[in-house]
Formats: C-alpha cells, sequence, structure tokens
C-alpha cells in the first residue's frame, strides 16, 4: 500500500472506553486521550463495539460469570474429595496417616506452581486456551489416579491434578473482570469468592457416602474425572474467549485481512517484553513486592493462616464427629456443609448490607477514587468472629455435649473466612492496581503452601491437646491477627504513599459518617 493512504475509517476508533478490557495494562498501551496525536491505525474497542466482551449481552455475561464459578468449584471440591477415604487407601497401598494425607496436601501444592503458569500465560494467549489445556490434562490425571496400582503413583498424580486445576484458581476472577465493569464487578466476584470455600466443604460429603456405600474409593476420582469432562466440554463448545488485548489482535488481524492494509495493529502486537524481562516478571515479581510490601505481608499472613485452618479441618472434624460423636463416614461429611452455608450467608450479607455502602463510597468520594482502606470494614468485624468460631468449636467438642453446637460454630466459621478473604483481596487490588497481579500471585503461593502444610501436623495437634486446647491454640493465634485490619486502616495511607509498587498520595479520611 501506498504510504499516501488517507486516515482509516471510523469503523477502528481509536477511543477507547475506560474501563474496557486491555485499557488499563500500561500508560503505553493506547494513546492517551491527552495526546497530541493519536496513532489512527492502533486498533482498540469504540464505546459500542460488540467484539468488547463489556458489551456482550447481560445474560451472556452472567453465564461465563457462573461457568467460571463452576470450574473453581471443580477445582477445589477435588483438593478435599479424598479425604474421607484415607481408610481404604491406607488398606489398599499399605501406607501410614502421614502419607495419605499428603493426598490432600499434595493437590493443594500444586497451587503454588500453578498460579506462576496460568495466570501470565492467560495474559499472553488468552483465558480460552489455558482452560483448555488445563482441564483437558486435569482430566486425564483424575483417570490416572482412579487406576493407580501404588503409592507413588496416586501421590505424582495428585500433585499433577492440582498443579493444573490451579488454572480457574487464577483465570476465572480474570475472566470476571475481563466481562464486567467495575461497579458490577463486585457482586460478579462473589461467586467467584466463594467457591474455593464452597468446594472443599462438599467433597468430604461426596467421598463420606462413597465410603459407606461399599464403593471402592477408585469411584471417587471417576466422578471426579466425570466432573472434569463434563467442565472441558462446556469450556469447548460455550466459553468464548474474554481477555481484551487478546481480541484486539483478532480483530487487528481481521481488519488487515479485510483492507489488505497491514499497519492495523492491536496494542498487544507491539508490547511484547523481551523474554527475560517476562521470566522476571512472572517468576521474580511477585516475590520481590512480598518482600519489600509490609502490608502485603500481613494480608499474605492473615489469608494464609485463613487458609491452612481451612484444610486443617479435614483432619479435625473426624476427631470430633466421627470418633467422638460415633458418627458414619457419610454423615460425618454433612458436617462440612454449615462451611458452606456460612460463606453463602457472607455472600448475602455482602449484597444487602456492605455493597450498597461501598456505592455510596463512590459517590462521597467522586471523582476520586475511594481510598482502598474502605475494603477494611468488612475485615473489622469479621476478625473477631473467626476467633470465636475455634473457641466455641473446641470447647463444644465433647462427646456429651451435642453436635449441633460444633456444627453451628463451622458455620460462623465459613461465614468469617469469607468475609476476611474478601475484604482483604479486594484490599489488595485496589492497593496495588497496576502490581495486583504480581501481589495476588504471591499471595496465592503462600497461601496454598500453608493449606498444603496445616493437614500434616493437624491429627498429631488435634491427638497430642485434644481438641479444646488445640483449638483454643488456633483461637489464639486468630485473636494476634485481629489488629491487622486496624492498623492498615489508620496506617494503610501512609503505608502506600511510601510504597514503590502502590506509590499513591494518601487519600482524604473517610468521613464520620461513613465509618
Amino acid at each position: 500500500m501506498s504510504s499516501s493512504l488517507t486516515a482509516p475509517p471510523s469503523r477502528t476508533s481509536t477511543v477507547i472506553e475506560a474501563g474496557a478490557p486491555g485499557a488499563q495494562k500500561k500508560p503505553d498501551d493506547v494513546p492517551a486521550a491527552s495526546d497530541e496525536k493519536i496513532d489512527p491505525w492502533l486498533v482498540s474497542f469504540t464505546p459500542d463495539d460488540q467484539e468488547n466482551p463489556q458489551n456482550w449481552p447481560r445474560w451472556k455475561r452472567w453465564y461465563i460469570t457462573i461457568i467460571g464459578g463452576i470450574l473453581v468449584l471443580n477445582a477445589t471440591f477435588a483438593s478435599a474429595a479424598p479425604s474421607n477415604l484415607l481408610p481404604q487407601m491406607m488398606e489398599k497401598f499399605g501406607f501410614g496417616e502421614e502419607v495419605a494425607t499428603l493426598t490432600v496436601s499434595l493437590f493443594i501444592a500444586g497451587y503454588c506452581v500453578g498460579p506462576l503458569l496460568w495466570g501470565p500465560l492467560s495474559e499472553d494467549i488468552g483465558r480460552r486456551p489455558v482452560f483448555l489445556v488445563s482441564f483437558l490434562f486435569y482430566t486425564g490425571f483424575q483417570v490416572g489416579c482412579a487406576l493407580s496400582q501404588n503409592t507413588a503413583s496416586i501421590l505424582i498424580f495428585r500433585f499433577l491434578g492440582g498443579t493444573f486445576a490451579a488454572a480457574p484458581l487464577t483465570n476465572s476472577g480474570g475472566v470476571v473482570s475481563d466481562v464486567w465493569d467495575a461497579k458490577t464487578r463486585g457482586k460478579a466476584m462473589l461467586l467467584f469468592a466463594v467457591s474455593p470455600f464452597a468446594g472443599p466443604a462438599l467433597g468430604p460429603v461426596v467421598a463420606g457416602f462413597i465410603a459407606v456405600s461399599g464403593t471402592s474409593w477408585r469411584w471417587l476420582f471417576w466422578v471426579l474425572t466425570m466432573f472434569a469432562g463434563v467442565c472441558l466440554i462446556v469450556i469447548f463448545f460455550t466459553l468464548p474467549e474474554t481477555y481484551g488485548p487478546v481480541l484486539l489482535v483478532k480483530k487487528a488481524k481481521r481488519i488487515r485481512q479485510e483492507t489488505g492494509d497491514e499497519r492495523y495493529y492491536a496494542p498487544m502486537e507491539v508490547n511484547r517484553a523481551h523474554l527475560g524481562r517476562r521470566l522476571y516478571g512472572i517468576l521474580a515479581m511477585p516475590f520481590k513486592i512480598l518482600f519489600l510490601e509490609p502490608m502485603l505481608i500481613a494480608i499474605t499472613v492473615y489469608m494464609s493462616f485463613l487458609y491452612g485452618c481451612l484444610y486443617l479441618l479435614f483432619e479435625a472434624y473426624p476427631i470430633v464427629f466421627t470418633e467422638g460423636h460415633h458418627l458414619s463416614a457419610g454423615i460425618s461429611g454433612l458436617m462440612f456443609l454449615p462451611i458452606s452455608f456460612g460463606g453463602a450467608v457472607g455472600v448475602l450479607v455482602y449484597l444487602v448490607f456492605y455493597n450498597p455502602r461501598y456505592d455510596r463510597y463512590i459517590d462521597q468520594y467522586a471523582p476520586a477514587k475511594v481510598p482502598p482502606e474502605a475494603r477494611l470494614e468488612v475485615t473489622l468485624f469479621a476478625a473477631p468472629l473467626f476467633a470465636i468460631s475455634f473457641f466455641w468449636f473446641g470447647w463444644t467438642s465433647y462427646s456429651s455435649i451435642s453436635l449441633w453446637s460444633p456444627l453451628m460454630a463451622g458455620g460462623l466459621m465459613g461465614f468469617s473466612i469469607f468475609m476476611i478473604f474478601l475484604s482483604l483481596i479486594n484490599y489488595t487490588v485496589d492497593a496495588y492496581l497496576f502490581a495486583a497481579a504480581s501481589a495476588l500471585a504471591a499471595s496465592t503461593v503462600v497461601r496454598s503452601l500453608f493449606g498444603a502444610s496445616f493437614p500434616l501436623f493437624a491429627r498429631q495437634m488435634f491427638d497430642a491437646l485434644n481438641p479444646r486446647w488445640a483449638s483454643t491454640l488456633l483461637g489464639l493465634v486468630a485473636s494476634s491477627m485481629i489488629p491487622i485490619p486496624i492498623i492498615l486502616r489508620r496506617y494503610g495511607p501512609l503505608l502506600r504513599a511510601k510504597s514503590r509498587f502502590a506509590p499513591s498520595a494518601p487519600p482524604p479520611k473517610l468521613q464520620p459518617s461513613a465509618v
């Protein structure tokens, strides 16, 4: 084409919607509105562009959101599912309790590796290919578990299964961000946020009834295979690509083919970093941020303790309910359901009370952004509840006391874990903005290490101290963390002002009427 060609047609307008995916990646990804000269060949989303996922029909976006939540539920369901079938597996393979616990711990350990791979990869090739590849292998590893003939194979397949199951843990949240604007994203994110706590609680229920039915433990993994296979089919036929920068690349290629003009390009096509720099961003940057940011260290330690306690319960509950109250494996599995119900109540409380409150904050601080410390309100009342739930659970765990009491304590535990977790994740995203992905990646790895390690010492601790004093110890540790949100709410603006990765100026103080 001649270089004297005029500006491109208006169908590739360079107007970029503020909330469009890919428009916020870096300041140089797209031309700023104030630039004196805007590149006419840069392909972008126009405000009403139907190729922009945030402009898709509302029913389609909610369908994609629900599918993302189900994929997370699938992964977390599989993590704790074998816990009620460990006696059968110990009899088959002849290993002890510690090795049996590894069938749960190694799956969670895979969550340490997966986020470092799947998150950055989805931002390079898109969400859909990552989901397809990861679930294809994840389904295959469930078949491997079902057919395992020795200890090594079951442990290896569980670890690999966890690594590939980590894809929805990192990417489903990205999908939610792709298809919703900032105002609606909080509501949509609730479905994604509750799944990591609902899944582990549902797994032992299914495993427990498989155990009492006289069916082989292998059927649990066949059930997981079928669940994963159905999800793979749904992904293949119904889940579209949602990542904006990748969609812009496809749009640019289509326009080049239609016009024959090779000057049209998408931001991602010219802003690809050198491989070494990308590897640094994937592997080193998350931990650099973690070690240099005191408030991220505090948040990560708190969330990791929550996550570790959640998986510790899969060793503690059988001691209290199966051994203490002499329940069958199937009924003992039902004891985990209040944890999920507590999380569901947390969703309702957030939607009814906190979300409208946060909307008022948006109006109150406009045109400025709401300070991240506003997100910590939920943790201020949920943190003491989490500590109380352990004291309640422990000191009502006597077999002479109705099992309904520790059961209800589990509901309070699920409610408080969900509320704290959601609050701290939102705070991290709001505080670190463009560094949020690296901050969350580091937090996810550390959190998964806690989730993998806590079950390994849970039984020894509960046997040595008994459920009362073991729960008291956990309650005391939880109590020691109650000041974390208080300190961050008070000194968070100062810490962010001094931060290298969240260098925002201290925001205006919250108004008394909003606190």
